[in-house]
């Protein structure tokens, strides 16, 4: 790929948009996900992806829809062809790991070949954990000829979360459950268990490396855990609360130990905890402020969590 002109862009994961930005490639974008909306001044580019499926359900009418349209073999986001066809990117950025997530790796090369005389390179991700978050980072950097920068911002992003473990590491260690989906019940998995790790907690269901697993209501009210944090996919903090709150009413979830004291929490999942990007840190910065209050002044307090309050 030749240096002489500049790289054109199209990313179609907010994670990636945001890495791309982080590396200093932000005025190298001509396209995007519908999805992205980090930074806030992205709004005038080209749209190349759409949702098939209405996010204004219920979780379950979601959830149903979402599990129906992949048992049909059917994708749930769609690639604009034409709009990547005009936008003429040279590096197109998508991930193969989870079809729910984003434009899955095979939609994106069908698109791809379907463009006349392009040659694009397309870069796919699979974040499964917080080292392969890293690996993502500098593979973008590769292709984008910034090497150098991409083992910059992943080693900054090292430092910053040592920092936080070492912060917590002599501290009592509550238990945790990161609830990703509330009808199903879902945990959250992949970087998130290593994340409340390193904030100074201990995952009840998670695992590092492995997909959100279901949640079995029972195993969570036998658990008991200490705090509860919701992080939804692809909802924000208002969605958030609400879904909390539902759940918060039911007689079964009275009884866990984090409803009795007031630690259930809600975060905006869909701009930290659903992005495995830079802002994974700010992530982990959030756990801590909730596993921890005494610690300091909370940064992302009102904007990246709440307490919630029972109705």
């Amino acid at each position: 790929m030749s240096t002489e002109q500049p790289i054109r862009i199209a990313s179609l994961l907010p994670a990636a948009t945001e890495i791309v930005c982080a590396l200093g490639f932000q005025d190298n974008l001509v396209g995007l996900s519908h999805e992205c909306d980090y930074p806030n001044d992205l709004a005038s580019l080209p749209v190349c992806t759409k949702a098939l499926i209405s996010p204004d359900g219920t979780s379950l009418e979601i959830d149903t829809a979402v599990k129906n349209a992949l048992k049909n073999a059917l994708s749930i986001y769609h690639v604009e062809d034409n709009a990547l066809r005009i936008v003429k990117p040279d590096v197109i950025i998508t991930q193969d790991q989870c079809e729910v997530c984003a434009v899955a790796l095979k939609d994106v090369e069908a698109a791809v070949c379907d463009l006349l005389e392009s040659d694009a390179q397309i870069v796919s991700l699979n974040p499964e954990d917080i080292e392969n978050v890293y690996k993502d980072i500098e593979r973008v950097a590769d292709a984008l000829n910034v090497h150098a920068k991409g083992a910059e911002l992943t080693q900054a992003m090292q430092q910053r979360l040592e920092a936080i473990c070492h912060a917590t590491e002599k501290r009592e260690t509550p238990s945790v459950a990161c609830i990703e989906w509330a009808d199903p019940l879902m945990a959250a998995g992949n970087w998130v268990p290593s994340l409340v790790d390193i904030a100074g907690g201990h995952d009840l269901f998670g695992q590092a490396g492995l997909h959100a697993p279901w949640l079995d209501p029972e195993k969570l009210i036998a658990a008991n855990p200490d705090i509860i944090v919701f992080m939804p996919c692809g909802f924000g903090l208002e969605r958030s609360t609400q879904e909390a709150q539902t759940l918060m009413q039911t007689q079964e979830w009275q009884a866990i130990k984090a409803v009795k004291t007031d630690n259930v929490y809600a975060t905006d999942g869909n701009s930290f905890f659903n992005r495995p990007g830079p802002r994974i840190v700010e992530s982990a910065e959030i756990l801590t402020e909730i596993f921890f209050p005494d610690m300091g002044a909370p940064q992302h307090h009102g904007t990246g969590w709440v307490k919630v309050a029972q109705l």
